[in-house]
């Protein structure tokens, strides 16, 4: 017994042929709508076969049909996961974002290098509509926020499937800096590192008391206690499972006595930020919170005072040093001159500059 779709499909080769060879562009759009309609009615029963052979049907029929009917067509095949994959990266291609806007932002069809080729080379109507997809990869989302405008990369970073490389976090949380509005988004991520978080905060917290100080100087002291009181609540609230886990073994190896100089190291050439800002605080005797504000700090100075308390010596202190400017992106410094700095360094000066730190975090009593 012959199928329904199969008479359909019988149906329509005479009129295909003749659209084909000799019809109108009329005839051929209203050729395509009825090869949609068999193609979409039927999609989950097509062999690799039947798709094939489709998709052969769809790339001659668009030819030479009027923008409206390739919309359509974009429209209909978009949300189709097994919708022919040559017709649907011909609808991503076109650079008329009408046609290629549902393709890019729905299609599951359409492979990876399509899209970073048009990430790469297409305007911000096209990698908008990437930036919405369901899942960006890090490869994806490098090239969005490397070319996109404002709007391109704040949709990007909203995107709760979109993954953000340690490259395109540096930067974004950088550009934050000047942007409020992004340093919000950022700052919703859940899956934001706790060192960018905590960069992003201090440098929020910075801005935000220029401004404050700027329009009201008689309450300079007042703008300075407040913003360190919301800073500090924001950084509580942002402390995650994984870094009461990293926070909780440095603690159980600190009880045990199997804490020390070589661990933290091992920590830090690891590039776990939390294992290491928990493993100095507690060798240098200081708060975690104290540490962190100080590990944090664009100089270097608050690491080399920490690790001179803790006793600590210079490999060590690179090795934290590397991996402070491996997670935050910044410029190398020159070590040989941070090393005769660290070896000048006395541990009296170390703990008096220490002690202020404390002062400031409200750590110790006033004396």
């Amino acid at each position: 017994m012959i199928s329904r779709s199969a008479k359909t499909s019988e149906n329509l080769l005479e009129e295909l042929q003749a659209a084909l060879s000799h019809g109108t562009v009329a005839r051929r759009v209203e050729t395509l709508r009825r090869v949609t309609d068999l193609f979409v009615g039927n999609a989950v029963d097509y062999s690799d076969d039947h798709i094939h052979v489709f998709d052969d049907v769809f790339q001659c029929l668009i030819e030479q049909i009027e923008t409206s009917a390739r919309v359509l067509l974009a429209g209909r095949l978009a949300p189709i996961a097994a919708a022919p994959p040559k017709i649907i990266r011909t609808l991503a291609l076109d650079e008329v974002i009408e046609v290629s806007g549902p393709v890019l932002s729905r299609s599951e069809r359409l492979d990876e290098t399509t899209l970073i080729e048009i990430a790469r080379t297409r305007g911000q109507a096209h990698l908008k509509a990437i930036s919405l997809r369901r899942v960006l990869s890090e490869a994806l989302t490098d090239v969005l926020v490397t070319r996109g405008n404002e709007d391109v990369v704040q949709s990007t970073v909203g995107n709760p499937g979109a993954r953000l490389s340690e490259g395109s976090l540096t930067d974004l949380v950088t550009r934050a800096e000047r942007d409020d509005d992004l340093a919000t988004c950022i700052g919703q991520r859940p899956d934001l590192p706790r060192h960018h978080y905590l960069k992003l905060i201090a440098k929020a917290s910075l801005s935000v008391r220029r401004k404050l100080e700027a329009a009201h100087p008689e309450l300079v002291d007042e703008v300075s206690r407040v913003v360190q009181e919301v800073a500090q609540r924001v950084r509580a609230a942002a402390t995650t499972k994984q870094t009461e886990m990293a926070r909780a073994l440095v603690r159980s190896l600190h009880e045990d006595g199997r804490l020390n100089e070589f661990q933290v190291t091992s920590f830090a050439e690891q590039g776990k930020f939390d294992e290491t800002n928990a493993g100095l605080a507690a060798l240098a005797g200081v708060a975690v919170e104290t540490a962190e504000t100080m590990m944090i700090e664009s100089r270097t100075e608050g690491v080399m005072v920490l690790a001179k308390v803790a006793g600590m010596s210079w490999p060590s202190v690179r090795a934290i040093i590397a991996m402070r400017e491996k997670l935050s992106g910044g410029s190398q410094t020159d070590m040989l001159m941070l090393r005769d700095a660290y070896e000048a360094l006395r541990s009296s000066t170390a703990q008096q500059v220490l002690r202020f730190h404390r002062m400031q975090q409200g750590t110790i009593p006033a004396a």
